[in-house]
């Protein structure tokens, strides 16, 4: 008579499958073990099923502590492809595990490292660290950040969730709640929660997500690690609290959007000129931009070519601003009008571009009447109208 697998069993099998697509854990002679040789195989083969099931969908991943999704799913982010070094070379960085610290009888801090020799010389492209937490006959594995930031101040909002150590920018919170509100009833989002960490340096935010070390982060000063998992929005925001960027109403109009229309269907100029319509770019508001275009086009009037070509005329690479971005914000804006922000939306998942635009091309003139032929005409009118 056939037998019924226990969960653990199938994710252990599973595991065994998605070896063809990763590797396990090499251990070193040195790594201090728990004492109790089956509760340290279930440890090793856990952490093995863990990085094996990663490349497939979190939510399935058998081997992450329930009720911890959202910090996994971006620590997971930061873990896949460590191994890889390029076509052909899938598994040139091997992964060894490089600490077990008990925090108590059963559970353990765990850390791992990728590294590989480079003409003698050892090179280091990441190292993670993991809480385990012993279920039953195996381990499932989170972010340390909640344990990291069990001590941090929290503020809610709405759906919002705050959390820091030192007090931010309270008008500018403000706004960004605002602007989050009045994008998510543009969008017709669905309730979700946002938890919103205000970290200090990208360094810390790395540190308190369960990255020890990235090579890929080298001389990286500022950024914010996201993901959604759990009907939650996570946002770890590196950056110095000083630093108008931590309430960043462009990223926002983005990380509202991702929400509601697969990132897959957008079309990133479309995105980003709604992100200037709406929120601005690098502190200049949607006026400002708009000045800065029509001062660099000057008497320019082939449209079309400016749109395909796609210069920026912002003040260098860093704070780039992009002529077809504002161009895509000017139809934005026309279709609004026009037509109501579900056309937007439409528009906005013609799809990812493409060489020539023709997916782009198709839904502007089924939307809005306008494609190549016709296309120099209308954009110079939207021009003149926006004076």
């Amino acid at each position: 008579m056939s037998k019924l697998l226990s969960p653990t069993a199938l994710g252990l099998m599973f595991s065994i499958v998605c070896f063809g697509q990763t590797q396990p854990v090499i251990v070193p002679k040195y790594i201090r073990l728990p004492a109790d040789s089956v509760q340290s195989a279930r440890l090793i083969n856990s952490l093995d099923g863990f990085l094996a099931q990663a490349s497939g969908p979190d939510k399935d991943n058998a081997f992450i502590q329930a009720g911890y999704l959202p910090e996994t799913s971006a620590l997971l982010d930061e873990i896949r492809g460590m191994g890889n070094a390029g076509a052909g070379k899938e598994f040139f960085y091997k992964c060894y595990l490089s600490n077990v610290d008990p925090l108590d009888s059963a559970d353990y801090f765990v850390q791992f490292t990728y590294l590989a020799i480079v003409r003698d010389t050892p090179v280091v492209r990441a190292s993670f660290k993991l809480i385990a937490f012993q279920q039953g006959d195996q381990y499932s594995f989170r972010s340390p950040l909640r344990r990291n930031t069990a001590a941090w101040h929290t503020k809610r909002a709405g759906h919002f969730i705050f959390h820091y150590t030192i007090p931010p920018d309270e008008p500018a919170l403000n706004a960004y709640l605002k602007k989050a509100e009045e994008f998510d009833k543009k969008l017709h989002a669905p309730d979700y929660t946002t938890q919103f960490y205000c970290c200090n340096t990208f360094q810390e935010a790395l540190e308190l997500l369960g990255v020890m070390y990235k090579l890929d982060y080298n001389g990286v000063a500022a950024d914010d690690l996201t993901a959604f998992a759990d009907n939650t929005f996570l946002d770890i925001v590196g950056r110095s609290n000083t630093d108008p960027a931590v309430f960043d109403l462009h990223d926002l109009w983005h990380d509202r959007l991702h929400q509601v229309i697969p990132v897959s269907a957008i079309n990133k100029p479309i995105d980003e000129g709604c992100a200037y319509l709406y929120a601005g770019s690098w502190g200049f508001s949607w006026e400002e931009i708009f000045k800065q275009f029509k001062a660099y086009m000057g008497d320019n009037k082939d449209w079309l070519a400016a749109f395909n070509e796609n210069k920026n005329f912002g003040s260098s690479q860093q704070y780039h601003l992009y002529v077809a971005y504002v161009i895509d914000a000017l139809l934005v804006q026309k279709i609004e009008k026009e037509k109501g922000f579900d056309a937007v939306m439409e528009f906005l998942a013609c799809g990812k571009s493409q060489p020539g635009n023709d997916n782009y091309f198709a839904a502007l003139d089924r939307i809005a009447g306008i494609n190549r032929m016709n296309f120099n005409e209308n954009v110079e009118k939207l021009v003149e109208e926006e004076k």
